[in-house]
């Protein structure tokens, strides 16, 4: 009888085990194109990431840097101060994009540039996306607002 009621345990922890295991390995491949590592341009210059890999951008548009091609296609420098990214974007814009301001993009960098597939613009006056702080902060860019 104790053999038994051993057997059971052993095999009940196995079965647990195994569908531990089972949904840690769906809960990764349900989360592999959900990630979005964010890089600086001067990340992104000194240490570029092959084509297919999506990641997120930040930092200032360049000033003067702003060209508008055929239709709704769009390109632009990224800079954190120490480092400048060529970006293009086939999309609308966001209402408050310009340059001088703080931006994030989502895309590939692809032969030198990065090909943005989503565009987000700071929200008013004083907001800059936390990511964007930080990398102006490291390269001695960022001032703080106003007010």
């Amino acid at each position: 009888m104790k053999g038994l009621k051993k057997k059971r345990r052993v095999q009940i922890i196995l079965l647990a085990f195994v569908a531990l295991t089972l949904a840690t390995v769906l809960v990764g491949y349900a989360m592999r194109d959900g990630i979005n590592y964010f890089r600086s341009p001067t990340q992104v210059s000194d240490a570029p990431p092959p084509p297919s890999e999506t990641f997120r951008i930040g930092g200032l548009v360049e000033e003067g840097s702003l060209r508008r091609g055929q239709g709704e296609t769009v390109r632009f420098l990224v800079t954190d101060g120490n480092a400048s990214v060529p970006v293009l974007f086939t999309g609308i814009l966001p209402d408050l994009f310009a340059e001088n301001q703080g931006m994030i993009g989502t895309g590939r960098y692809v032969d030198g540039t990065f090909e943005a597939t989503e565009i987000l613009a700071k929200h008013d006056e004083s907001y800059m996306p936390k990511e964007v702080v930080d990398a102006l902060k490291e390269q001695g860019m960022y001032q703080e607002p106003e007010g």
